[in-house]
């Protein structure tokens, strides 16, 4: 998500080590980026000495620029980001010099997303749910509408539509069940993670077990919502509206490819960078 559309007042943390918080409204935000400290930063002549060293979710995290790249070459950075580039391009037949020339190639500066890899875990899990869960929230109804009245409309001379509706209905009721599950069990007691190693109290035990066990399943319903868009990104010819196509039917193949990207970046925030976190810090936990 690009910074000027982080309308939402979201809590920055002005120092790496600090447990104070400010709130950051509107007109201040292109002034926190421009003088964070956090900002990414991705020098090319980098990029070729660690790229073998690190998984997708990795290089993605480091700088997000990278992951048109990988999109480019059908190489998914969020959902199975746990693989090396040699491993990726090996399955998908991607040439890996050509790869990693291109990873090379891109400018030497700041990427123009937000940096949250040095976040707080707790305010890492508050902005998903403000800015990503809540995107979810505002364009589903919206996608719903539309499709049903593309099949209604359309759907005799392109029955691909039926599909991509019955799709998205899906994706979109178990989406509902698995943001409820990430905001009242997950995200508090990742929450709850972060009090601890402030306060020095002792972990208390989780119903659960170990954090992984949630995880695991969200990384399950991950995958399923990536394969999900993969059919619907093939039945749409990668979003591309037919030539009879009306302003309703290309509005809609825009909405739902936004929605996509969405979902990656979200996904890749929780799969590449807070889950990962959140392991960690329960392990040092529960072995201090």
């Amino acid at each position: 998500m690009k910074i000027q559309q982080l309308w939402l007042p979201i809590q920055i943390i002005y120092q790496k080590n600090s447990c104070l918080y400010t709130e950051l409204q509107k007109k201040d935000i292109k002034h926190f980026y421009y003088t964070n400290p956090f900002r990414t930063f991705a020098a090319s002549n980098k990029i070729i000495m660690t790229v073998t060293n690190k998984t997708i979710g990795e290089i993605v995290a480091d700088d997000f620029r990278t992951a048109a790249i990988f999109k480019k070459h059908g190489i998914d950075f969020c959902c199975r980001g746990n693989r090396t580039i040699t491993e990726a391009c090996e399955q998908k037949g991607v040439d890996i010099q050509n790869l990693t020339d291109e990873l090379s190639a891109l400018p030497q500066g700041a990427s123009d997303e937000v940096d949250v890899r040095h976040w707080p875990l707790d305010l890492l899990a508050n902005y998903i749910v403000r800015i990503h869960h809540q995107y979810v929230a505002d364009k589903t109804s919206t996608l719903l509408q539309f499709l049903d009245k593309l099949c209604q409309v359309h759907g005799q001379r392109h029955p691909e539509l039926l599909e991509i509706n019955r799709i998205f209905n899906e994706s979109a009721a178990d989406l509902q069940i698995h943001f409820k599950k990430e905001e009242n069990i997950l995200f508090p007691f990742i929450e709850n993670l972060v009090k601890v190693s402030q306060t020095g109290q002792p972990l208390p035990p989780a119903p659960f077990g170990s954090v992984e066990n949630p995880i695991a399943m969200m990384m399950d319903d991950h995958s399923a919502e990536g394969d999900r868009f993969a059919e619907i990104a093939k039945l749409t010819n990668n979003y591309t509206p037919p030539a009879d196509a009306c302003n309703t039917y290309k509005v809609t193949y825009q909405m739902l490819q936004e929605f996509e990207a969405d979902l990656n970046r979200h996904i890749h925030l929780e799969n590449n960078i807070l889950f990962p976190k959140a392991i960690a810090l329960e392990k040092e936990l529960r072995n201090r």
